[in-house]
C-alpha cells in the first residue's frame, strides 16, 4: 500500500509511525486503512521488535474527521456498519500487534485519537498534551467503554458526559502514563525505551505481548496458568538458553529469534 497519511521510519529494531494528515491528524477512512495495513505488516517483519506511534505537527490526533460523517449515509445500506468496523479495526490492529507499541503523544489526543493512544501498550506524553472524549459536544456518544477501563467510575463518566480535558501532568499524577515531558524530550525518551525493549529476546517479547493481551480479562488463576505455559514454551528456545548463559557470563546476549 502506498502511504499518504502515515509515515514510517526504522532504526535499531524500532519502527516509528507518524500520523501525517495536517493540520490536526483527523482520522478518516484512508488513514485508518493505512494504520491497519502498516501494523499488520509489523507482525510479519522480524526486523521490527518495537513500535513507536506518534504524529507530525502539534496535535497527536483530533479524533474522527467529522466532515466525513454526512457522506456516510449516502453510500447506501451497510455504510455506517462498515465505517464503525473500520474505526474499531484501526485501534485493534495496534492493540493486537505482536510487537510492543509505545504511544509518544505529542499533543492533544481527542476522541478516536485517545482511542489510538489507549490501544498502545505504553503511554508517554509531552506536557502540552491532553486527552478528552468530546463526542458529546458534537451530538454523539462514544468512548465510555474505554474510559471506564482506565479511570474510576466518577471521572470516566464526568469525561463522557461533559467532554472535559485531562492534561498530561494530571495523567502522570494519576499514574496512567510513564512520563509527562517537555516536547523536545518526548521522542528521545520514547526511542530510548523502545530500543531497550527491542534489545530483548524476540520470541520472549512476542509471548510477553500475547500474555499481556490474553490475560487482561482473565481471572487471575487462569491468567497465571497461561503465563506458566508460555514460560515452558520459551524455556525450550535457543534464545532462552543464550539469555541465561549470557547472564551467568556477564555479557550481552546474542539473540537469533529461535
Amino acid at each position: 500500500m502506498t502511504l499518504k497519511f502515515i509515515e514510517v521510519e526504522h532504526q535499531n529494531g524500532v519502527a516509528i509511525v507518524y500520523l501525517n494528515r495536517p493540520p490536526v491528524n483527523a482520522q478518516h477512512a484512508d488513514l485508518r486503512a493505512e494504520l491497519i495495513s502498516v501494523f499488520d505488516t509489523f507482525n510479519d517483519d522480524d526486523n521490527v521488535r518495537c513500535v513507536v506511534l506518534t504524529a507530525h505537527g502539534d496535535i497527536f490526533s483530533a479524533g474522527a474527521d467529522i466532515s466525513e460523517r454526512p457522506a456516510i449515509k449516502t453510500r447506501g445500506p451497510g455504510a455506517y456498519w462498515n465505517h464503525n468496523r473500520l474505526v474499531r479495526e484501526s485501534a485493534l490492529a495496534i492493540s493486537d500487534c505482536s510487537k510492543p507499541v509505545i504511544a509518544a503523544v505529542n499533543g492533544p489526543a481527542l476522541g478516536a485519537g485517545f482511542g489510538l493512544m489507549a490501544a498502545c501498550d505504553i503511554w508517554i506524553a509531552s506536557d502540552n498534551a491532553y486527552i478528552a472524549m468530546p463526542e458529546i459536544n458534537v451530538g454523539l456518544a462514544g468512548g465510555t467503554a474505554l474510559l471506564q477501563r482506565i479511570f474510576g467510575k466518577s471521572r470516566a463518566r464526568r469525561m463522557f458526559y461533559t467532554g472535559m480535558k485531562v492534561t498530561a501532568d494530571e495523567l502522570y499524577r494519576l499514574g496512567l502514563i510513564e512520563a509527562s515531558l517537555p516536547r523536545d524530550q518526548l521522542m528521545p525518551y520514547a526511542l530510548a525505551l523502545a530500543e531497550e525493549i527491542a534489545g530483548k529476546a524476540p520470541l520472549a517479547l512476542q509471548y510477553a505481548k500475547q500474555a499481556a493481551q490474553v490475560t487482561l480479562n482473565m481471572p487471575q488463576r487462569e491468567g497465571y496458568r497461561f503465563e506458566q505455559n508460555i514460560t515452558v514454551a520459551l524455556s525450550d528456545t535457543e534464545d532462552a538458553r543464550e539469555a541465561q548463559q549470557a547472564f551467568l557470563e556477564k555479557r550481552v546476549p546474542q539473540y537469533k529469534g529461535r
